[in-house]
């Protein structure tokens, strides 16, 4: 029996979800330029040809998962742009939200992060294209604020490129935070055997204690940071004179 054109669609639709989906889990343990097809294909459960109904070759698959991951951090960043308050309340949220959605969504982040700078060129531009569009947002939410009265379209831009790395600097710490745990069988460091039951709970217990106070470690850095960013902006006008003759020296 012939399929409806919507049922197809959805078929369609269903497989190339699971294509993206077993991508970006083989992608926990290695790159993109170093995922093959097949591998891909195997995981998805489909054979191999069907991949081409989908996607031209693996660089548009990379560029497809560059889109959904930054689903992800739209949703971030919407409710970092949403907060009210002081700037205090605002660094505090801010920081709170990162934590939040890298631990929601650890694979789509870990993506992120390695493939910024990645083999795949077309993934690179992909991911900076994204980024810019979330720069030229901070740049008109900055624009409006009382703090940019008498600042340069450069300043303001340079500004929103500090807080956007600010911002994945600081969920790239998270995400190897939270992946310091051992990986072998035996703790480098306690010489007991993490194979055996009690052992084994007793090594997961310390690194999930270590990962977690590394993360408290490294959102109190990043309030930090952004509190000399905020310090830094209140005197930028009165110290740019200075500055802009260093420039000229």
């Amino acid at each position: 029996m012939e399929l409806s054109g919507g049922v197809r669609q959805v078929r369609k639709q269903r497989t190339r979800q699971a294509l993206l989906d077993a991508a970006l889990e083989l992608l926990e343990q290695q790159s993109l330029s170093s995922l093959g097809l097949r591998e891909v294909t195997r995981a998805a459960g489909i054979a191999p040809a069907a991949f081409y109904r989908h996607f031209p070759d693996m660089a548009t698959l990379g560029v497809a998962l560059v889109e959904a991951s930054f689903g992800s951090l739209r949703a971030m960043v919407r409710e970092i742009r949403a907060q009210g308050g002081d700037v205090d309340d605002v660094i505090g949220r801010s920081v709170d939200v990162i934590a939040q959605h890298v631990h929601e969504q650890p694979a789509h982040f870990r993506f992120l992060a390695r493939e910024r700078h990645g083999g795949v060129a077309a993934v690179r531009v992909a991911i900076a294209a994204e980024l810019d569009g979330f720069v030229r947002d901070l740049v008109e939410d900055l624009s409006a604020q009382p703090e940019s009265a008498g600042w340069s379209a450069t300043e303001v831009r340079v500004l929103a490129e500090l807080y956007v790395n600010h911002t994945m600097l600081t969920a790239t710490a998270i995400l190897e935070a939270t992946t310091g745990e051992p990986r072998l069988g035996v703790d480098p460091g306690s010489g007991v055997d993490a194979t055996s039951s009690h052992a084994g709970a007793e090594v997961r217990a310390g690194a999930d204690s270590a990962a977690r106070y590394e993360e408290r470690v490294i959102l109190n850095a990043a309030r930090m940071q952004l509190r000399l960013i905020s310090l830094g902006r209140r005197h930028w006008l009165e110290e740019r004179p200075a500055i802009e003759e260093q420039d000229r020296e």
